[in-house]
């Protein structure tokens, strides 16, 4: 599949624009600024909707990923199977301006604007090909594909992160998101030092702003994470661990928890 720019309406470009332009005035002091850099890489324009051919050429020097059109969502294994090609699947279309303030599925927004940017700095584009990489190798576990959904989920979708003595955010889902972007700096929700474990153990939420928040010290830890990663995955699945969406799981005690 192939994006089809010429197939973007006047519409489409007008929401890119309007969201672009509320995002970036959010995120100017809120985002990490590896985020904000990347935005320039990537060579993002705020009156047009980003060409995956000018994007792909920009990140193919710096670390070798590319933007990969796809329809909407994929199931989980052709997703981590892209992700370990270095392929960040991207949806191609762009809600409409009735649909400017929700949608229910991610669209091009989320994807190329939340994600990208990030894709051009070597730690954290390591750290999802890791992620795919031990995806893959337990995608048949039910056990494991939670496992690795709750670190994707605390991590590329709403990680926070330390930079020069302050929190940032680098999480694709708030960074999309005007009102999680202010919210998930405030005082309503809790903060935690990144912890795998912790992590691991603890169930997302899909239908409202997080409750928690995890903040890496920097993106080499998110990577130096892996092995650590791919051991508790190889437990919890050799060790007939039974988890499921919504159940927390203590990995120190060994034992479900209640939340």
């Amino acid at each position: 599949m192939r994006q089809a720019y010429d197939l973007y309406t006047d519409e489409h470009h007008q929401v890119w624009e309007l969201m672009y332009k509320e995002q970036i005035d959010i995120l100017t002091s809120r985002a990490t600024k590896t985020y904000l850099q990347g935005i320039k890489t990537v060579q993002f324009k705020e009156d047009k909707i980003p060409r995956f051919t000018v994007i792909n050429e920009a990140l193919k020097t710096l670390t070798g990923w590319q933007v990969y059109a796809v329809p909407g969502i994929i199931d989980n294994k052709p997703f981590f199977e892209l992700l370990g090609q270095k392929q960040f699947p991207a949806t191609t279309w762009m809600r409409s301006l009735a649909q400017l303030k929700y949608i229910e599925e991610p669209d091009m927004f989320h994807d190329v604007f939340g994600h990208v940017p990030l894709l051009s700095e070597p730690y954290f584009a390591g750290f999802l090909n890791g992620l795919s990489q031990i995806a893959l190798e337990f995608i048949e576990s039910p056990t494991a594909v939670e496992l690795m959904a709750r670190i994707y989920w605390y991590t590329i979708e709403f990680g926070l992160i330390m930079e020069d003595e302050a929190i940032k955010i680098y999480g694709a889902g708030i960074l999309s998101s005007p009102g999680e972007s202010i919210y998930s700096l405030g005082t309503s929700p809790e903060h935690f030092a990144f912890d795998l474990d912790k992590i691991l153990g603890t169930p997302y939420i899909k239908d409202k702003f997080q409750t928690q928040y995890f903040i890496a010290e920097s993106y080499q830890q998110l990577y130096n994470s892996l092995p650590q990663l791919k051991e508790r995955i190889k437990q919890a699945v050799e060790g007939g661990l039974q988890i499921a969406d919504g159940q927390a799981f203590d990995f120190k005690q060994e034992k479900l928890v209640k939340v």
